[in-house]
């Protein structure tokens, strides 16, 4: 039995990390972010890896905090890291990720399992998922984007909605709000996660780095501070391998053999 709480395999060009702790609804505690911290270091010194895949195990994609460690954290001494710094540690290291990442929700997803969810770059879902933020519920405070970054990324009072209610919404209620971009059969959620990361792989790895970034940023940005960052980063991807690789392979109308420099 793998005694993993994250589960770290590739096939091929893509990363697939499993959350492994199906019992407990792959409730994220202190190993299971050590083991992604560790599992996305690995991947991003890894040039062959261009795509990650997140998704869990069992009847849930991630149904939020651990709260027993969540609240032993209370008693740690002052200035000692407790469970919300590591987990912020971690979300930022997803939301920065050089590489395209895609949470595929193959079940429950709620609390701190939606906001790890709106680290990836593209949500997938299966279609019994089920998404709802549900701190209300239990008189919990979001610490990692629910308040921060749900209004960003849907309508902001079906934002509202979700923080003030605490209700679960089906995958397909949430793609027409714009946060899922496919809803699959769940037994074909796996294959189509992959299929989209194959996709994606066969993109200039530096190109999709650089629209991330930017992309990223943009929200924080006026319209024109925005153009001024992609312009910038045209400057600089104007003389890469990549783009003039594109451009050989458009003219010669055969398919580019991107390298990510």
């Amino acid at each position: 039995m793998n005694d993993k709480v994250v589960l770290f395999e590739t096939i091929g060009a893509v990363a697939r990390l499993t959350l492994n702790r199906p019992k407990a609804m792959n409730s994220l505690n202190l190993t299971m972010q050590a083991e992604l911290k560790q599992c996305l270091e690995q991947i991003a010194a890894r040039e062959d890896l261009r795509v990650v895949v997140l998704t869990g195990r069992g009847v849930a994609f991630c149904a939020g905090a651990d709260l027993k460690e969540v609240m032993a954290g209370q008693s740690l001494p002052a200035g000692e890291a407790d469970f919300l710094d590591q987990a912020s540690a971690l979300f930022a290291l997803l939301r920065k990720f050089p590489k395209p990442v895609i949470a595929a929700l193959n079940g429950v997803t709620m609390a701190g399992g939606l906001e790890l969810a709106m680290c990836a770059d593209l949500i997938i879902a299966a279609q019994s998922a089920t998404i709802a933020d549900a701190h209300a519920n239990y008189g919990v405070y979001p610490g990692a984007g629910g308040a921060a970054i749900l209004p960003r990324l849907i309508p902001l009072n079906m934002a509202m909605y979700l923080l003030f209610t605490g209700k679960s919404l089906s995958a397909e209620e949430m793609k027409t709000c714009g946060l899922v971009c496919e809803v699959h059969p769940d037994d074909q959620l796996a294959d189509a996660a992959l299929a989209l990361a194959r996709l994606i792989a066969t993109k200039s790895p530096i190109a999709l780095r650089r629209m991330k970034e930017v992309a990223r940023l943009s929200s924080d940005k006026s319209r024109e501070d925005a153009l001024l960052h992609e312009q910038v980063m045209l400057r600089q991807h104007l003389r890469s391998a990549d783009m003039q690789e594109g451009l050989r392979a458009f003219a010669e109308k055969r398919t580019p053999d991107f390298v990510g420099k």
